[in-house]
């Protein structure tokens, strides 16, 4: 196994996993709105539910895009990019909010994420 082989099969095994601890993060951000809105008094109820709607609906596009990753194809290339650019863009964002663990974290995860998507590709031959 060459360097270039063995460098594509870590950043694959790296995406696989890092894409399933995001939807990992958007499952526990939806279970943990939702219990929030159980204990506490919620303002604008759709707004939530769109909220944890969209968690949910992430979630379960970054995991199928980790098993495209994991059976070699590359249906999963273009959404895990697009949903890590979002997630670096949102964190600049929280940047601005004074929230820079949150931040930071969100940053590197989304940026290793990326970086192992991208490189995580072959072209079919």
């Amino acid at each position: 196994m060459n360097s270039s082989e063995s460098l594509y099969t870590l950043a694959r095994r790296s995406a696989v996993l890092l894409l399933r601890i995001e939807a990992a993060i958007l499952i526990g951000l939806a279970l943990y709105l939702a219990s929030a809105s159980i204990f506490k008094s919620v303002t604008h109820p759709g707004a939530l539910g769109a909220e944890i709607a969209f968690a949910i609906v992430g979630a379960v596009g970054l995991f199928l895009c980790s098993i495209s990753y994991t059976r070699g194809t590359s249906w999963g290339r273009s959404p895990a990019v697009l949903a890590n650019l979002i997630a670096i863009g949102v964190s600049y964002y929280i940047f601005g909010g004074k929230l820079y663990i949150i931040a930071t974290t969100l940053l590197i995860l989304a940026a290793a994420t990326l970086f192992a998507t991208l490189l995580g590709y072959r072209p079919a031959d």
